[in-house]
């Protein structure tokens, strides 16, 4: 049997097609351990295999409980996050207060390296400044690192780098892989929160095979 699975905040529903018929069940969630409640309701119906639909990611944003992330991005633009754009409801309301990013401040580390907008490498990056930049994410703790350098989208060579070396002491997100496109604070927002969430997802569907 098949069956179609929503991890939700309050329920997790289930829906199945059994001897011809459909056959649904519900099942309280466990937010701190969502499959465990997919797998209480999978044994409930009989299923073997399922099409998996989840808020863990949403919420974890939501209730602020994703990994510890760090951001790198190129020398100089340390606080893209911080700033980020002009969009607001009131243009001339200089009270107006914006959500915190997933990423703390202090916790955005500047790469010694450039490539231009049309993909031609300005600044290399060094072996001396890959190693910096791991001593410096683990003195950070870091759990996560979202990796957004300038142009990335034109020449994504400096983050593949910086990937291969992070990838062994850290969950890594690339914003050449996540968002390929222009306009670095979209790019650095959506990588951070990919970061933010990607290791309890991963955590999440790796119980459930385990369990399954």
């Amino acid at each position: 049997m098949r069956a179609g699975v929503d991890v939700g905040g309050t329920f997790t529903d289930f829906v199945a097609f059994r001897s011809g018929q459909f056959v649904t069940s519900k099942v309280p969630s466990r937010p701190r351990e969502p499959d465990a409640a997919v797998v209480a309701g999978m044994r409930a119906l009989g299923a073997d295999s399922i099409a998996h639909g989840t808020t863990v990611a949403t919420n974890a944003i939501v209730e602020r409980r994703g990994a510890r992330t760090a951001l790198v991005t190129t020398a100089g633009f340390e606080d893209l996050l911080m700033i980020g754009r002009q969009n607001r409801p009131s243009l001339y309301d200089w009270r107006v207060t914006r959500p915190e990013p997933v990423v703390l401040r202090g916790l955005s580390l500047g790469a010694r390296e450039r490539v231009g907008p049309g993909g031609r490498v300005i600044r290399p990056l060094l072996s001396s400044e890959v190693r910096r930049i791991i001593k410096a994410l683990k003195a950070m703790r870091a759990e996560s690192v979202a990796v957004c350098l300038l142009f990335s989208f034109a020449n994504p060579r400096h983050e593949e780098a910086l990937r291969k070396a992070l990838e062994a002491d850290f969950d890594v997100s690339l914003s050449s892989s996540v968002l390929a496109e222009f306009r670095e604070y979209e790019r650095a927002s959506t990588t951070s929160l990919d970061a933010y969430v990607k290791p309890l997802v991963r955590d999440h569907l790796t119980s459930l095979e385990r369990a399954v």
